[in-house]
């Protein structure tokens, strides 16, 4: 392994980080949004902690699985074949996470459209318990968290740029965590967009995990254009609010 010394004075490495940050950051984006819209389903008084948690518990993950690469990078390596494609342990928890995510999503869709339905609704009082809520965010972030080291050893070999990669993109995590949620909860139409978004990101997990790639450049262009109209939607929203008469 190469010294800090020598990698702060490869262009390269920097060339590396700086990309490497950025994928990180972009990764994150499908956690944070899993954890906003979890937290807010807490007591008002619980939020900012489950998410501080949540988070922390996702650095701790990264951190933890940084020190097993060798391990990791086995996770790659098929355990059997179906159809005539190899499943290595990271298809399986792709496929596992994936799988969590739809049906999270799909019965969060359902308690938001079904108005018999008022046992939890998401956008309504709190509904789930603070140990539930950690415990939905542990196994989200195990599944994130693997499929970031493993696009992080794919990016560079060298250890002290993953470890920096990773602190940043949780460290923006955490100072977007709560703003996010904040502007979930304020708008209650994002939550059904945001719900959408895991519905889709939870496919693109399964079908990861079958063999089939999903290139994510696609999948987060698309979710920025879902994105882009939800906001020139909330613009009209507010202006016709304002055109109305007192």
């Amino acid at each position: 392994m190469e010294s800090i010394g020598a990698l702060l004075q490869d262009p390269a490495a920097w060339v590396a980080l700086v990309t490497l940050v950025v994928m990180e950051v972009v990764l994150g984006i499908d956690n944070l949004i899993f954890i906003s819209i979890l937290t807010n389903k807490l007591p008002a008084e619980h939020r900012d902690r489950a998410r501080k948690i949540g988070i922390g518990l996702a650095l701790v993950m990264r951190l933890g699985l940084l020190g097993t690469i060798a391990w990791i990078v086995q996770l790659t390596t098929p355990v059997f074949e179906l159809f005539g494609h190899g499943y290595s342990w990271k298809d399986m928890i792709l496929i596992a996470g994936g799988l969590f995510l739809v049906w999270k999503a799909t019965k969060e869709i359902h308690h938001s459209v079904d108005p018999e339905d008022h046992k939890d609704n998401i956008v309504g009082a709190a509904t789930t318990t603070f140990a539930a809520a950690i415990g939905q965010i542990l196994i989200l972030d195990l599944v994130f968290s693997i499929d970031s080291i493993i696009t992080a050893v794919g990016m560079t070999p060298h250890l002290p740029i993953m470890i920096v990669a990773v602190v940043t993109a949780v460290a923006v995590m955490l100072f977007a965590a709560t703003p996010l949620a904040n502007f979930i909860e304020r708008n209650p139409t994002i939550v059904m967009l945001a719900l959408a978004f895991l519905l889709m990101i939870g496919t693109t997990l399964i079908a990861e995990g079958m063999g089939f790639h999903v290139p994510k450049g696609y999948v987060y262009a698309a979710m920025a254009f879902s994105a882009l109209v939800e906001v020139l939607n909330m613009f009209a929203r507010n202006a016709r609010r304002k055109g109305k008469p007192g």
